[in-house]
This record gives C-alpha cells, sequence and structure tokens, in this order.
C-alpha cells in the first residue's frame, strides 16, 4: 500500500510555497478572495486594493475565456470518424456498406454531442470553470474534481499539491479539505469523534499514478477509509489538476498576473498616494495673523455675506502646490493603466482616441488580441477540454443515458479556442480574397471563375456552421434551372406546347425525391 495521503500531502508541501506566496500577491493585487491568506476563515479582513484594473482585467478575460472555452447554445467539440478506419471498413463492408455505416454513424454521433453538451449545462459546469478560470489568471493552477454524479468542485492552490515527471503528465495528486465528522463514512466516524473535540476535521485525498490507470483512497487522523479506495483510466480520471503555462521542470503553472505583476504594483503605489494626497488637498484649513487686527472667533462665527472687521493680510489658506507632482504621477498611472488595458483585453482602454472609430477596427484589434491567447487555448483545449469530454462521456455511458460509442473508429476533436481562432483567420482570407478578385477583375470574372457552392461550404466551416440541409447540391441546382428554363419556355412558347416537358420533368424531379425502395 502507498504511503498514507496526509504523508504525501506534507511531502510536496514545501515545493509548493514559492508559488503560493506568489500567487497571494497577485491575487491581493487584483480578487483577494481567489486566493486568500494562509490560517483565513470567516473573521479574515481581506485587503482592499486602491485601483480596479487589476480586477477588472481578470474578470474581463476570465468572461472572455469562458465563451471561447464554452460557447452558449453550441457544442464545443465534436466526435469524428477516424478516416483510416473507415476506409478498412470499405474493405468488409464495400463501397455501399461503408458510406451507410459513416450516415449512421455521423447521425448517433451528432445526438451524443447534443446530450453531452446539455449535460455540461444541466451540472452547471459552466460556474464552476469560471471559478477555476479566474483561479488560473490569478495564480496560475487549479484542481477541478468531476464526481461520478453531480457537479464540478473547484480546488484552490493552497488545497492541493501535485507531482509531474519530466514530460508534465500527472503522477501524484494530494488534497487537504476540511470537513465536519459527521460527513465521514461510519467506518472511521466515531474513531474521529472520539479523537477530535473540534467540529471540523482534515481529510485527505491521495491520487497516485500506477501504469495505466491512478489509484485513488482518503485517510484521516491516520486511517484509511476504504470505501473511498478505488481506481480510474488516466484519460477517465476525475481530477484535473489545471495550470496556466506549461515550465518545463517545474509541476505548477505561473499565473497571468504574475507576468504583469511589476505594472499592478507600480500602479497601486502611484493610485495609493494619489488618493491619500487628493484627500489631503481637499481639506480647506484657513490661518489668521495672531499678530494682526483679524480674530479667528469672529471669522469662525460669521454667516455668509457678513461684514466684519478685520485685514485681508492678515488671513490665508493653507495649499499644497504639489500639482505639478500629482500631474506627473497621473501621467505615469494612465501609461501603466494602456498597458493593463491591452493585456487584459479591455478592448475600450486601448482603442485609440479620435473622432471617428469605426466598428471594423475595434473588430481587427479584438481578434489581434484574442489571438495573442492562442497559447493558452491550445493548453486549456488539452488539459481541460478533452478530458472534460472524456469524463462526461464516460460517466453518462456507465448510467446508460449514451450508447457505447467505438474508441478505434469515433475520436472527440475540440472546435473552439484555438482552432476557432483558425477557422476566424480562414474566414478573414477567404472575405479578403472574394473582395480583393471583385475590385481587381470585376463581379463577372468572379462569377466566372468562382466555385460559388464550395465557397459557401468553405465559409460556413469556418463560422461553424452545420451545411447539411442549408446548402443545395449540384443535382438540387440543376433540377432548379431545369425547372426555371421550362417556364421561360412555357411563358414563349405558350402552356399547350410545353405542357407535357413541363409535366415529365416535374415527374422525375418528385421520383428524385423519394427514398429507394427496398427489394
Amino acid at each position: 500500500m502507498h504511503e498514507t495521503a496526509q504523508g504525501l500531502y506534507h511531502s510536496l508541501e514545501n515545493q509548493r510555497w514559492s508559488f503560493l506566496d506568489r500567487g497571494r500577491t497577485s491575487s491581493e493585487l487584483t480578487l483577494p478572495y481567489v486566493l486568500p491568506p494562509d490560517g483565513h476563515n470567516y473573521a479574515t479582513k481581506y485587503y482592499t486594493p486602491y485601483q480596479g484594473i487589476g480586477a477588472r482585467g481578470v474578470l474581463n478575460l476570465s468572461s472572455k475565456l469562458l465563451l471561447a472555452l464554452l460557447p452558449p447554445n453550441a457544442p464545443f467539440f465534436r466526435l469524428v470518424i477516424d478516416r483510416y478506419e473507415l476506409d478498412k471498413a470499405k474493405e468488409d463492408l464495400g463501397v455501399e456498406g461503408a458510406e451507410q455505416l459513416r450516415t449512421d454513424l455521423e447521425k448517433a454521433l451528432a445526438d451524443v454531442e447534443r446530450s453531452v453538451s446539455q449535460e455540461v449545462e444541466v451540472q452547471n459546469f459552466r460556474n464552476g470553470i469560471f471559478q477555476a478560470l479566474k483561479n488560473l489568471l490569478v495564480t496560475g493552477n487549479s484542481l477541478l474534481y468531476l464526481p461520478d454524479e453531480g457537479g464540478m468542485r473547484v480546488f484552490k492552490l493552497d488545497r492541493y499539491v501535485v507531482k509531474r515527471d519530466p514530460m508534465g503528465n500527472v503522477t501524484h495528486i494530494a488534497i487537504k479539505e476540511t470537513v465536519a465528522p459527521m460527513m465521514l463514512p461510519e467506518s472511521v466516524r466515531e474513531e474521529v469523534y472520539r479523537q477530535e473535540k473540534e467540529n471540523s476535521c482534515d481529510l485527505y485525498t491521495a491520487v497516485v499514478r500506477e501504469d495505466d490507470h491512478f489509484n485513488v483512497y482518503q485517510d484521516v487522523k491516520g486511517m484509511l477509509i476504504e470505501e473511498s479506495v478505488g481506481k480510474y483510466p488516466i484519460e477517465k480520471s476525475p481530477w484535473l489538476p489545471l495550470r496556466y503555462t506549461q515550465i518545463d521542470g517545474e509541476d505548477y503553472g505561473r499565473g497571468f498576473v504574475e507576468e504583469y505583476l511589476g505594472d499592478l504594483k507600480s500602479l497601486e503605489a502611484l493610485t495609493k498616494a494619489i488618493v491619500e494626497g487628493s484627500a489631503a488637498a481637499a481639506k480647506v484649513l484657513f490661518m489668521v495673523n495672531p499678530n494682526g487686527t483679524t480674530r479667528s472667533r469672529t471669522l469662525a462665527e460669521a454667516p455668509n455675506g457678513a461684514i466684519v472687521q478685520g485685514s485681508e493680510a492678515d488671513v490665508s489658506v493653507l495649499q499644497l502646490n504639489k500639482f505639478n507632482d500629482f500631474r506627473t504621477a497621473q501621467a505615469t498611472m494612465a501609461g501603466i493603466t494602456d498597458r493593463l488595458s491591452q493585456a487584459f483585453l479591455l478592448t475600450s482602454g486601448v482603442v485609440r482616441d479620435a473622432e471617428r472609430v469605426t466598428a471594423e477596427e475595434i473588430r481587427m484589434l479584438s481578434q489581434e488580441l484574442e489571438a495573442a491567447l492562442g497559447g493558452l487555448y491550445s493548453l486549456l483545449s488539452q488539459e481541460l477540454q478533452l478530458p472534460i469530454v472524456s469524463r462526461l462521456m464516460d460517466r453518462m455511458s456507465r448510467s446508460k443515458r449514451l450508447p457505447k460509442i467505438p474508441k478505434d473508429i469515433v475520436k472527440p476533436t475540440i472546435v473552439t479556442g484555438v482552432e476557432a481562432l483558425g477557422r476566424g483567420n480562414d474566414l478573414n482570407r477567404l472575405d479578403m480574397f472574394l473582395a480583393g478578385a471583385n475590385q481587381v477583375v470585376g463581379p463577372q470574372a468572379v462569377t466566372q471563375y468562382l466555385n460559388v457552392s464550395d465557397y459557401f461550404k468553405r465559409r460556413a466551416t469556418a463560422l461553424g456552421i452545420e451545411t447539411e440541409g442549408l446548402i443545395k447540391t449540384e443535382e438540387e441546382i440543376q433540377q432548379a434551372m431545369q425547372q426555371q428554363q421550362m417556364m421561360e419556355m412555357a411563358q414563349k412558347l405558350g402552356a399547350p406546347a410545353v405542357g407535357p416537358a413541363i409535366n415529365a420533368a416535374q415527374e422525375q424531379y418528385m421520383a428524385s425525391q423519394q427514398p429507394p425502395q427496398e427489394e
């Protein structure tokens, strides 16, 4: 048996310290509740930042990533049929049999895609992933747990440790939870009640890789919980340790906020200085010359507009005379704010200041900024999206809510994130090509040389739209053209002359729409 989960957690705890300290600093300047101070509880007083650009940026970037990774009303993955396996099926079933198999599989896979996407919405995975994205951006790390039933749990960096091999594959995970003893199984509950005088205790979970599976077990107070012992295949593990960046030799990731920590610290210090200086400058103090003829009591008690005896030279107002210094700090703040706004994709903060800013400019700027996150999309598609799909499909199959899918023929493919960025670039190139051709050679030459049907299909693919039943086939286009020609002939020659031909064409069209009868 492996070492206890508690022992594993404490043995790996020291390797996490530097990442934890850096994450707490990043959290303090953005969203302090993401990674609270050590020993936090309900009475913890969180630090309140003087600037709000960090919090706004993290929330904005998290929302953008959530919409890119889990777009609403659309599946974020597709089940693709392996063409090599389909070619092998042609040898066994023949061309017609293989095509029929492909048609049946595609219809079934479309139903599976919709069912899995619906499960994501029903179990409210979107909220859990949003919390995980905030943790990733601020601290660089987050741990997701997808149980056999129910929704998703998110663990912060101060609640788990992880160990990876040189290739970045997870080998060990240990989680520390604080639970009430009444939540423990009966086999250990009474012993814990006897040892623990308080209303809570620490529960440790260990996930250890062995060959092609993960062994999972829990213990509390050094006592193994027998009901928790189990194993999962590597690709179907319910524990998903996420990281923002993949750095060779490091078990944890580095956060997005950490990359701009210098700017955030500088902005925090400057904002604090200006806020406190402005508050001091806003204080109004009248000073009276003690050797003058004007009395301070006379000024203090005089109503507005009253006439009093005194000399103007005896009275003065305290001024800081720090305007130029504040202006320098304000200019520095503006430059830092612009850099952070661009980094956090706050488009309103980086759009040029001009009378006329076109929608095309804003769209191009947004696409340029989104493309800068391509590396993050790539990592999350492999460590977040694909494992979630595999885990959900396995969970739904075991509960008999999904049919069994042959693994050697069908594989899930992510269609959002960096893949969506690639399709967006294809769409831009298609539109630029068509617009340039219209300007150079004219619309007539374009219609002569351009395959419109293929252009529509490529444009729909770039937009992620299913074209089946939407775009007419070549046969349908030809039949429609024949009918139109018949109608034109009928108008020119009269109905009696072409009536039989039109009737024959209509009968031929109707016959082509009927499904083939089985022999």
